[in-house]
């Protein structure tokens, strides 16, 4: 399994809110932390977010991460509507 982990409390903060909205979204956090590269909807990004992947978290709730497989980490980066990428 792979840990998730947050560039700053900023993002952890919009994780949370997250999960206190939607209730499903601890589950597929859960879920992705198996399998980062194929769950929930997880694709890699091209143009200037190229290296970086990103996923849905909800009806429009994006969120973008980088996977360090040698350490078997997620590090989100960014969580948002469809425009922030």
């Amino acid at each position: 399994m792979y840990e998730i982990r947050f560039v700053n409390s900023k993002i952890q903060k919009r994780i949370d809110e997250c999960i206190r909205l939607r209730g499903d979204v601890e589950d597929k956090l859960k879920r992705l932390s198996i399998n980062p590269f194929k769950e929930i909807g997880a694709h890699p990004l091209r143009g200037r977010l190229k290296g970086k992947w990103s996923c849905w978290l909800g009806s429009n709730i994006r969120m973008i991460y980088s996977i360090n497989v040698e350490k078997k980490l997620i590090i989100v980066q960014l969580v948002g509507n469809h425009k922030i990428y």
